[in-house]
């Protein structure tokens, strides 16, 4: 019976963060519901073969530890669930032409940032961008008023130009691919300063974009941020295309962890990034996608069997985030600036 015990904590230990950290997810739970699902199923053998009052009492234990488990996926689960009942709790046109079908739009994703939104919408031929167009408040963004054209580079052309629709804000600073090469470049809006980092083999020039049912063009590397970290997504030759999710240290611009995915990233249409989990979507029709797939860098565990739709207005995805401030999803649907309310 001791030996059986030390097995099944041992069995557990990786999921004692759940309770440590206060934070999980769907792909969380039902990781945790496998590993006691299949733990129980041990033991009721053990006891079938030899009945007695201590593992009968063992597995009380794990029953009760299921229904707990069963609870919190059932009444605390992300309610990207929601998204089935609901439309978009916002649509607009961007804020240019509705010829620019590209680009990313956002709130500053530092918690403790204050309240700015910001869009930024790619030129030349759906490729490029210098500027970023930042509002104080939601109701200026609404209504396309007061805001600032802040301008990253001189030129959509210079070296430190913005390159696809993989922006993301955070701190006051812009994070984005850099021109026409495979490097990381983020502005700070105060200081005017670019800094620059390398990411080695990224795929860049439409090798790796999003793609799914048709290519989104210069999506090959996409910035994202949660409440922990900026993050950056791609994918490499020596991966075989498959997604590679990289942390980055916001301030130093380096790259402090790296993980490798098995999903191919032509396969998917976005992705984001919510309490260090991955998330990616798929093309469904032109006035829906889907939450499909999730990938826990806290465990390395990834899982394909996610089903959550959601509604869009058009079937071209350039961008999608979600920012840990309000809680909500980001999304550049064609030129659409879509955003959708998730609980966390």
């Amino acid at each position: 019976m001791e030996a059986t015990l030390r097995n099944i904590s041992a069995r557990l230990k990786a999921f004692d963060y759940l309770h440590t950290s206060g934070l999980y997810s769907a792909l969380h739970l039902r990781q945790l519901s496998q590993e006691l699902e299949e733990i129980h199923q041990s033991v009721n053998e053990t006891h079938m073969q030899n009945p007695n009052k201590e593992t009968h009492d063992l597995l009380n234990e794990l029953n009760k530890a299921k229904n707990d488990v069963q609870r919190m996926y059932r009444d605390d689960f992300f309610n990207l669930e929601t998204m089935k009942k609901s439309s978009p709790s916002m649509t607009k046109l961007n804020s240019i032409s509705k010829s620019y079908i590209s680009g990313a739009w956002g709130r500053d994703a530092l918690l403790s940032s204050k309240e700015r939104y910001w869009e930024h919408c790619l030129v030349s031929g759906n490729q490029h961008g210098n500027t970023i167009r930042m509002y104080n408040s939601h109701e200026d963004f609404m209504a396309n008023i007061n805001y600032e054209d802040e301008e990253i580079a001189p030129s959509y052309s210079d070296e430190n130009a913005v390159q696809g629709s993989g922006t993301i804000l955070y701190d006051n600073t812009v994070f984005y691919q850099c021109y026409s090469t495979a490097e990381i470049c983020s502005f700070n809006i105060t200081t005017k300063v670019t800094k620059r980092m390398k990411l080695n083999g990224a795929g860049i020039d439409n090798k790796f974009p999003f793609c799914y049912y048709s290519c989104h063009d210069w999506t090959d590397i996409d910035l994202e941020a949660d409440q922990d970290a900026v993050w950056v997504i791609y994918a490499t030759e020596e991966n075989l295309g498959n997604i590679v999710v990289s942390r980055l240290d916001p301030v130093e611009l380096n790259i402090t962890h790296t993980w490798k995915t098995r999903l191919f990233k032509k396969s998917v249409t976005s992705t984001f990034m919510v309490c260090g989990v991955l998330y990616a979507t798929r093309f469904v029709n032109t006035y829906q996608e889907e939450v499909f797939y999730a990938f826990d860098t806290t465990t390395g565990q990834e899982i394909n069997t996610l089903s959550l739709p959601f509604e869009k207005v058009s079937a071209g995805i350039a961008n999608l985030n979600y920012n840990p401030v309000d809680g909500r999803l980001y999304l550049y649907n064609d030129a659409y600036l879509l955003a959708y309310d998730t609980f966390f």
